[in-house]
């Protein structure tokens, strides 16, 4: 299992936040290694985007196996957990919505 520094360091490179859900990761990768595909750049940049793309692929495997092997408590106090990490960002989301220009969420 990869030690949490290199996990932090692919998040960055994959420029995902603090948390992701797989997809949101997968989205991320597919944006960026469409970006820096070595077929898709210019001579000039093939061998910087050559090595960026090489990063791109290693960081999402990094996220890819932590996600995969990542072992899941399936227990009551977990789940309340859960829901109340869960309740507090909807609350959150309401209560701060449109303060700094976001579309916020209409109860």
């Amino acid at each position: 299992m990869a030690e949490y520094r290199q996990i932090d360091k692919a998040r960055k490179i994959l420029r995902l936040g603090a948390s992701a859900t797989i997809p949101e990761i997968k989205k991320a990768f597919r944006k960026l290694s469409l970006k820096y595909h070595p077929d898709k750049c210019k001579d000039k940049d093939k061998t910087r985007c050559e090595k960026k793309f090489k990063q791109i692929n290693s960081a999402n495997e990094v996220l890819i196996r932590y996600c995969l092997n990542y072992k899941f408590l399936f227990t009551e106090e977990e789940d309340l957990q859960h829901r109340e990490e869960e309740q507090t960002r909807e609350y959150m989301k309401r209560f701060y919505a449109g303060w700094w220009g976001e579309k916020g969420v209409k109860s």
